[in-house]
């Protein structure tokens, strides 16, 4: 798998992230293929990048009640 350079990425905190600070999720649009995803709790550290289109799915299985926590 080839590295991508995250330096330049515009974060956006995701809608379901939990406004008191725990639970908080930024992903990245920049990338066209891939999402980045992070913890917006920890800038610096692990992010994980997923296909685009699995985040697509994922994202619509949440929206859509098909996930529980």
């Amino acid at each position: 798998m080839r590295s991508i350079d995250l330096s330049a990425a515009t974060w956006r905190k995701s809608s379901h992230s939990n406004p008191d600070g725990g639970a908080c999720v930024e992903v990245s649009d920049d990338f066209g293929n891939v999402v980045p995803v992070r913890d917006s709790k920890d800038l610096r550290g692990p992010v994980l990048v997923f296909p685009a289109g699995n985040w697509r799915v994922f994202v619509a299985a949440v929206k859509g009640g098909q996930l529980s926590a």
